[in-house]
């Protein structure tokens, strides 16, 4: 795991509170309906790349999902998590990985990151995030990354803008594109930011 990234991320969720993170979301419904939309049963296993202690799951689980992953680089982020989840925090598998690093313990049919792609900013990183997708999805996958007219950095950190062809042309190898859009988020403390969504179909 680069230690650079994990102490970044521990030190962001030792300090801060969701209210104080941009990329907070009171419900996150854009994530929802698309997760909805691909018509899955309740039994289908999702993950939630770089989860952290966002409340997708927290819906997830209100929606009696079955099979919840939350994967995060940051081991703050998904105690803080549990502990809003208190009991319901069992029915849920927590992973603390770097997700350049991880190695799936099975396949998924949806596969669902908003907002964790866009920081791998090396080839490397990429190539990496993009063969694991490929050899462990089986059904879905939704992308959420900072547009072409969003920010150009993320809590101190560089990020990779994406538009939908740059999405699409990444993953092209394993998946076929369902449908792109773009959506403002506005932040806890009042600022936008342009994001593009994308879901795919595993070929």
């Amino acid at each position: 795991m680069n230690d650079n990234s994990r102490n970044h991320w521990e030190n962001v969720y030792e300090t801060k509170t969701p209210d104080e993170v941009s990329w907070t979301q009171e419900k996150p419904e854009v994530s929802l309906d698309l997760i909805r939309s691909f018509g899955l049963g309740k039994e289908a296993r999702i993950i939630d790349i770089g989860g952290g202690d966002s409340n997708l799951v927290d819906f997830l689980l209100e929606e009696e999902y079955e099979n919840i992953t939350v994967l995060d680089i940051s081991s703050k982020a998904l105690e803080k998590a549990k502990e809003r989840l208190g009991e319901k925090a069992d029915q849920v598998t927590w992973i603390h990985s770097d997700i350049t690093m991880f190695e799936p313990p099975e396949t998924y049919d949806i596969w669902h990151d908003r907002a964790a792609f866009h920081f791998l900013t090396q080839e490397e990183q990429i190539s990496k995030y993009v063969s694991t997708a490929g050899k462990w999805v089986t059904g879905f996958m939704i992308l959420g990354t900072f547009s072409k007219d969003g920010p150009k950095k993320c809590s101190g950190l560089d990020i990779q803008q994406y538009d939908e062809a740059a999405l699409s042309e990444k993953f092209r190898s394993d998946f076929t594109k369902i449908k792109c859009f773009t959506q403002d988020h506005t932040t806890p403390f009042g600022t936008v930011q342009n994001f593009v969504f994308c879901s795919f179909k595993k070929i």
